[in-house]
Order: structure tokens, then C-alpha cells, then sequence
């Protein structure tokens, strides 16, 4: 799936219909901004209302997964096999990054926490340990999440290029 493609298309779809991106915005109770966004390619609608968005432009949701419109069954056909072996894709390299960031957090649990909170109670051995790991969790979170911003940062401007 060409996500500008598909974004070209929206906009042209939504001309046609003599509408504003606030005004699509406003039937599909979302922002204007995250029209544009579609528009520009930058992202796709949410799975949740594209049946509705399909409806007030009116086109199916093959059409706007190709991003183009289909006129005969032959190429319906073929565009919808193409769209659900891309969104398998998809789903597929989905999951393999939500299994390398569990890979990823067991690691830093192992590595950085678990020695942190031992010496934390080797050192304080009187504490309930309650405070000291709380802090060592807060800390992981806050590597973890610096690590995840920096990785989608990067995968973003992978994608606009």
C-alpha cells in the first residue's frame, strides 16, 4: 500500500464531494489535522472509520486501499488479493517488532534493573525495597520509552523519505 498514493486519492475523492478537510473532519468526529496527515501521506485513517469514510466519499474500501478507483470485477479482484497480502504483510512485520521490543525489555530488565534493585538492597538491606524499586522501574520506563521515541523518530523519517 503506497501511502501518499492512497492520500492523493482521499483528497481527490473528497474534492469531488465539494468538501473542506474540516468538514470530513467533522462527519467523521475527528480533527482536521489527521486528514491532512492522511492526505499527505504521512498516515492512513484508522481501521475504525474507514467503512464510514468509504460511505461519505463514496467508494469501497478496496478502492481506498489502492488507492485508485476500480471499474471492473477483474481488477477489483486482483487489487483486493494485492491489499490483504500487503496488509498481512504488514500485520506480520507487526509482530515481529512487538516480539524484538519484548526481546529488547527483558533485556534491559535483566541487565539494568534486576543488578540496580540487588545493590539498592545489598547496600540498604533494611528498606522494604518498596521505594528503591519503584525508582528502578521509573528509570527503566524512562530509558525504554527515550529508546522507543528515538526508534519511531528514526522509522518515521525512514517513511517520508
Amino acid at each position: 500500500m503506497d501511502q501518499i498514493k492512497i492520500g492523493k486519492f482521499i483528497a481527490e475523492c473528497r474534492k469531488e464531494k465539494d468538501m473542506t478537510q474540516a468538514l470530513l473532519a467533522e462527519k467523521l468526529n475527528i480533527s482536521d489535522r489527521a486528514v491532512s496527515k492522511w492526505e499527505t501521506g504521512k498516515s492512513l485513517p484508522d481501521v475504525s472509520i474507514m467503512m464510514e469514510l468509504c460511505g461519505i466519499l463514496n467508494i469501497t474500501v478496496n478502492e481506498l486501499l489502492s488507492g485508485e478507483r476500480i471499474t471492473s470485477m477483474e481488477e477489483y479482484q486482483k487489487k483486493a488479493e494485492e491489499n490483504m497480502i500487503s496488509l498481512q504483510t504488514r500485520k506480520e512485520k507487526a509482530n515481529k517488532d512487538g516480539d524484538r521490543y519484548f526481546i529488547i525489555w527483558l533485556i534491559i530488565q535483566v541487565v539494568l534493573i534486576m543488578p540496580v534493585n540487588m545493590l539498592i538492597n545489598y547496600y540498604f538491606p533494611e528498606n522494604t525495597g518498596i521505594v528503591h524499586e519503584v525508582l528502578v522501574v521509573l528509570s527503566a520506563v524512562i530509558v525504554y520509552q527515550a529508546w522507543f521515541n528515538r526508534y519511531y523518530e528514526v522509522k518515521l523519517k525512514e517513511n517520508e523519505s
